[in-house]
């Protein structure tokens, strides 16, 4: 039979929205039209000659677009598939979960019925539909029935059930069984409302192609599903509702999330260790994590590792237990770095593959990161983070190029250096929350559950002369060094004999007109203050004289106007909590842009009265 389209194929299609085996239908083979991408899957129009439908690829059929196997104008038989509504239109769509391609692209789309029927005469023989077979929705537990009572291969029974992926899921979808991992699992939560108590907790599930969903359980279901979900395992699921996620407390990259009830069904999928889903990564570039900054959002990213250190415990102040923590150091085309924190197990095992290939400049992805502030901006794993080394992607296979070619003689600087006042990074400027040294300071509440941002504009009143200003520092991963035996430095972070020089760790005190305050301010903004690095400040007071030039030095770097953006948060020392204040970035004061800041204001104030 002549390569062409499967007559009436698209008709065949609507007519079995939802089969329950690839047996039940004749071969379909359709046409690809108007092949697309749109985010991280491709769309086209399916096209029998006669009737068009719109069409998914889901993510796992990419690699045949981008080896060319499936093209524009040219056939695949669909193997498996499902139909879904479009919202507020008459019109379907079809998910294609399985396929093959049959042909590449043909000269012109196929168009004219008569041409169809005349390729399939000559070969001598028709394509019989067989009659249109009952189709029964199966429930998660019938299929676990089956799978039990029928002991055939594995292989053999996937074919046999009615899976849908979790992209072709949408609220105004009937009956759907899904396939999934528990890639995270919740704690369960008590709380209380006008309604009255309750209890929820939450996992999240991945299916095979790596899309994920957040699924929710409130009360009875709560108390039901929560001890037959356990992290890692396998489920098939049916008889839950989808609605439009709230982006607000959504965890993963999903338009819907998942809601179970009492009567949806939750049956454990065995011997189910070869279904590993795939890592779906949406990478967010170094020097764009500024607006992430101690938000609830989490981020992916892909650098290639400068710096491993040793592993170190941690007492949680929580419960004060002993965690493994280990900080490495990655780097990405913007030439900007930032420190990744590895907690518990990635500490231990991952932190350690990555030290013992260190030389080699391995690449890392990482998904499911938080955003702090220490250091300006910096990432730390979570009970879901995940991490690969080296994967096989096109964003490493980018990177690395980038880096061989240039990357590895690059200057490279942090991430949270200097990042302030500059806006378009995300971070805020220096005239956002403005607030007065007296707005922190008489409230001693603030940055008690997590650290308040501030900015201030004061004048550097006071430096104390004898405080210690510095410390001596690893040039590689800037952490404390100690006297190496017979000469140089050791780095217990970077576990060899290291170049170092010093940093500054210093306090000074701030003055505004409505108070003053003590600020702890580090080495690249202690240089904006000071106006010489801590090496060049320490051969000044070593130098002897009558005029001490290291004085005179500070002196001088008092009573100049400075704008600050400061964190607060609080310590505690001698079972007392304390406010500390610590300068997050130090810039000069720009009086025309402050003027207009100050005319911003007094229009506002004008407007209130």
């Amino acid at each position: 039979m002549a390569k062409s389209v499967t007559p009436d194929a698209i008709s065949i299609l609507l007519a079995n929205p939802s089969p329950d085996s690839s047996s039940e239908l004749p071969e379909i083979v359709v046409q690809v039209l108007d092949l697309k991408q749109s985010g991280n899957r491709y769309m086209f129009t399916a096209s029998d000659g006669k009737m068009k439908l719109r069409a998914i690829l889901p993510s796992n059929q990419n690699s045949q677009v981008i080896s060319g196997s499936i093209q524009n104008l040219g056939l695949i038989r669909i193997v498996d598939y499902t139909l879904n509504d479009i919202p507020n239109k008459s019109e379907k769509y079809l998910i294609v979960t399985k396929c093959e391609p049959v042909s590449p692209a043909l000269e012109m789309e196929i168009k004219q019925e008569g041409q169809i029927k005349s390729e399939v005469k000559s070969e001598g023989t028709g394509i019989i539909l067989r009659p249109k077979q009952e189709i029964v929705a199966k429930s998660a537990a019938q299929i676990v029935h089956e799978q039990h009572r029928n002991m055939a291969p594995t292989a053999r029974m996937a074919m046999t059930r009615r899976v849908h992926p979790l992209v072709s899921l949408n609220p105004y979808q009937g009956n759907w069984t899904i396939k999934v991992r528990v890639t995270s699992k919740g704690n369960m939560r008590t709380y209380k409302n006008a309604r009255g108590e309750g209890c929820v907790f939450n996992v999240e599930l991945t299916d095979e192609d790596g899309t994920q969903i957040q699924a929710t359980m409130f009360n009875e279901a709560a108390r039901k599903f929560y001890e037959r979900f356990a992290l890692g395992k396998v489920y098939y699921i049916s008889k839950g509702t989808l609605r439009v996620a709230n982006k607000q407390f959504k965890t993963v990259q999903n338009d819907y999330e998942m809601t179970l009830n009492e009567n949806s069904e939750v049956e454990e999928a065995t011997n189910e260790e070869s279904f590993v889903p795939e890592t779906k990564f949406k990478f967010v570039q170094i020097d764009q994590l500024g607006p992430f900054v101690n938000r609830s959002d989490l981020v992916d990213v892909i650098g290639v590792v400068q710096n491993v250190s040793s592993t170190m415990s941690i007492r949680r102040k929580s419960n004060n237990e002993s965690i493994s923590k280990r900080d490495i150091t990655i780097a990405d085309e913007t030439k900007k770095t930032v420190v990744v924190s590895l907690w518990g197990d990635l500490a231990t095992n991952v932190g350690q593959e990555l030290l013992d290939i260190a030389d080699k400049s391995p690449l890392v992805a990482i998904k499911s990161l938080r955003v702090g502030d220490f250091q300006g901006v910096s990432l730390s794993t979570i009970s879901k983070s995940t991490v690969l080394i080296n994967p096989d992607i096109p964003e490493a296979k980018k990177l690395r190029s980038w880096y061989e070619s240039e990357g590895k003689d690059a200057s490279m600087a942090s991430v949270g250096s200097g990042s302030s006042p500059i806006s378009k990074n995300g971070i805020k400027s220096m005239y956002s929350d403005r607030v007065s040294l007296t707005h922190i300071t008489s409230n001693k509440s603030l940055g008690e559950d997590k650290p308040a941002f501030f900015s201030i504009r004061g004048h550097i009143s006071f430096i104390k002369p004898d405080q210690t200003m510095w410390y001596r520092a690893c040039t590689t991963c800037n952490k404390k060094v100690t006297d190496a035996i017979g000469s140089g430095y050791w780095c217990e972070s970077c576990q060899k004999n290291v170049e170092s020089n010093l940093r500054y760790i210093m306090v000074v005190k701030v003055s505004d007109a409505s108070g003053e305050a003590y600020i702890s301010v580090f080495n690249e903004e202690a240089e904006a203050v000071v106006g010489c690095s801590a090496n060049e400040l320490d051969n000044l007071r070593s130098q002897m004289g009558e005029e001490n030039s290291y004085q005179m030095k500070l002196k001088q770097a008092t009573w100049t106007p400075h704008l600050f953006r400061v964190s607060v948060s609080q310590n505690e020392y001698m079972n007392e909590k304390r406010q500390r204040i610590t300068a997050r970035a130090v810039a000069p004061v720009d009086f025309a842009a402050e003027s207009r800041f100050l005319l911003e204001e007094i229009s506002k104030m004008r407007v209130s009265q």
